[in-house]
């Protein structure tokens, strides 16, 4: 009987510590890209270059900011 209650626990803890490594890797991920988001200003500047825009800061800093807000919307 001592055999099968330690392998349950076994089992047991190894689900419990898989499901909360998920949930914390999530939240840290989220986190991150809310810090550090995959594009920035640069990025965007030479998007539009290359789409042959002239990229004034107005433009980039409304891009931006339209960026962070639809993130947060989706977060939520």
């Amino acid at each position: 009987m001592n055999l099968g209650l330690a392998i349950f626990l076994i089992i047991l803890a190894l689900v419990g510590g898989l499901a909360g490594g998920f949930f914390l890797a999530r939240r840290y991920m989220i986190k991150y890209f809310e810090e550090n988001p995959p594009i920035d200003e640069t990025m965007i500047r030479t998007m539009m270059l290359s789409m042959g825009q002239k990229p004034s800061e107005r433009k980039i800093n409304q891009m931006v900011g339209q960026m962070k807000a639809q993130s947060k919307k989706k977060n939520k």
